[in-house]
């Protein structure tokens, strides 16, 4: 018997992003942030519901950042790594505690290094053969990027031969008032960038954007029903 047409090979969420997701799919980007005030971002970010994490590594000192962020979160919470261009620093994030591989574009071998470790990994997309080869390379979540590019029309196209079980999240662009239309067209969530963190701003400026987002996502998934 052959398998779904849609679903290109077996599919099976990391465990630890599932739960985090399932809590709230919405994905802070803390691009920029320094090691010294990682920490009080994540918990601000934390307090106001967020579960996934990624500090980018073109930023300051990343793998402190992340290392401090891990240590000042719970378990649930999932941190990891964006713009990871290379194999080679897979290692370094896991070592930091990181549990989470973001990448801006579809590389097979940073994918195959992140599912080697047992991390999960959200790899970059654009066009639907290059989410199909990340799906097949062990892809847990589709970074469809630049979000602002594809719009809810290409989103629900995507979606009708992408299976369900396979998380689409769009990113750039997203603010607390659109994720509506993305959502019906059948997005699973967000990530969120300069919106909601910008380098130098405080803790008390990422917890009011978290809380906007938090809002913004209840009031889409509200008018979606």
């Amino acid at each position: 018997m052959q398998p779904p047409i849609n679903l290109p090979a077996p599919y099976g969420m990391h465990a630890g992003l599932s739960k985090a997701f399932a809590a709230c799919p919405l994905i802070a980007i803390l691009r920029g942030v320094t090691h010294t005030e990682a920490a009080e971002h994540g918990r601000a970010l934390y307090e106001a519901g967020f579960r996934v994490i990624e500090v980018p590594l073109n930023s300051p000192q990343p793998f402190d950042s992340i290392a401090a962020i891990r240590h000042a979160l719970p378990a649930d919470a999932i941190v990891g790594a964006g713009t990871v261009l290379h194999p080679s620093y897979v290692d370094n994030v896991k070592a930091a505690g990181g549990e989470l591989i973001v990448i801006p574009h579809t590389d097979g071998d940073v994918i195959c290094a992140t599912k080697s470790q047992g991390m999960a990994c959200a790899p970059g997309v654009a066009t639907p053969s290059e989410a199909f080869q990340a799906l097949k390379d062990g892809a847990d979540v589709l970074k469809m990027f630049p979000a602002e590019q594809f719009g809810p029309i290409v989103m629900k196209a995507w979606r009708a031969v992408i299976s369900k079980e396979v998380p689409l999240v769009p990113v750039g662009g997203i603010a607390p008032d659109n994720m509506g239309p993305f959502l019906s067209a059948g997005a699973n969530g967000f990530g969120l960038g300069s919106a909601l963190y910008k380098p130098g701003q405080g803790a008390e400026v990422t917890a009011h954007h978290a809380k906007a987002f938090v809002d913004g996502l209840a009031i889409a998934r509200g008018s979606k029903k």
